[in-house]
């Protein structure tokens, strides 16, 4: 999806490189539609026992973030919802949506992860976002936001998923759920509204957003991780996803302010070559 954005000194081997990617892709799809990390197939609980099994973790099964990841990808480069691999893909994220209308998170903690991921790759590969399940995913959303505005949810959720969706707001969360909202297009919604609120009012003045909680998942139910950059690269590209589909008026003071001041700054740089 980078590649695709950058014009480079050689179009040529750009483009080379992308059509290589691509079929590289689409063959690690497994038997159920979805994508997993590292392998194709690799889901036979037999493998956990082994006595060097590596935290009783050895498998890696599809999963809804990865699955979505690719769609999204797919979506960018042109192909839409008719596209065989995206209709399993599509099929795939039907069948392992929660109940509730979320989805689990396998690589980031958890259901407001997974949920964005989701609604994210459904989007871009052409999917009608007012459709009834997806619709409940929006719901879903909306009844887990904080009403500080932010959204937050903790690693004991992988443990009891009771507890989905609850935990004190993280800037890195809350640009998730942010996210996800924006793939709707409504740059009104309320729920948006307040949780783009809540990013500009907790940046702090060095630009950064502090966070306490871990947000990253390395094994579920084994071993999570802090990812330093999450507190900051999320609330931008959150930011930057609101700033797509909000009308310049739309948009918090703040945020206008910084939008004028880029402008200024890419009119005075001088072009790259």
């Amino acid at each position: 999806m980078a590649l695709r954005r950058i014009a480079g000194s050689n179009p040529k081997a750009r483009d080379e490189a992308l059509q290589r990617a691509i079929p590289w892709l689409l063959s690690f799809q497994c038997r159920g539609g979805g994508w997993a990390a590292f392998d194709k197939d690799c889901a036979k609980p037999i493998l956990e026992k082994v006595p060097f099994a590596d935290h009783n973790a050895m498998l890696d099964p599809e999963c809804a973030d990865i699955t979505a990841k690719v769609l999204e990808m797919l979506g960018k480069l042109g192909y839409g919802r008719d596209f065989g691999p995206a209709q399993r893909a599509i099929q795939f994220l039907k069948n392992s949506q929660e109940l509730d209308g979320s989805w689990y998170g396998r690589w980031g903690v958890n259901y407001i992860y997974g949920t964005w991921q989701a609604l994210r790759g459904l989007k871009a590969i052409g999917l009608d976002m007012s459709e009834d399940w997806i619709q409940k995913a929006l719901n879903w959303l909306e009844r887990v936001q904080n009403s500080d505005g932010g959204w937050g949810e903790r690693c004991n959720t992988y443990d009891d998923p009771a507890n989905k969706g609850k935990g004190p707001s993280t800037a890195s969360q809350t640009a998730w759920a942010v996210m996800a909202l924006t793939a709707f297009g409504d740059a009104d919604h309320p729920a948006l509204q307040r949780g783009v609120r809540y990013l500009i009012d907790q940046q702090v003045e060095n630009g950064e957003w502090i966070e306490e909680e871990v947000t990253g998942t390395g094994f579920p139910s084994v071993f999570y991780l802090r990812y330093d950059m999450y507190r900051i690269s999320w609330p931008l590209l959150a930011l930057a996803d609101y700033r797509g589909i909000a009308p310049q008026s739309h948009a918090p003071k703040r945020l206008s302010e910084t939008h004028a001041w880029e402008q200024s700054e890419m009119k005075s740089q001088p072009a790259l070559a």
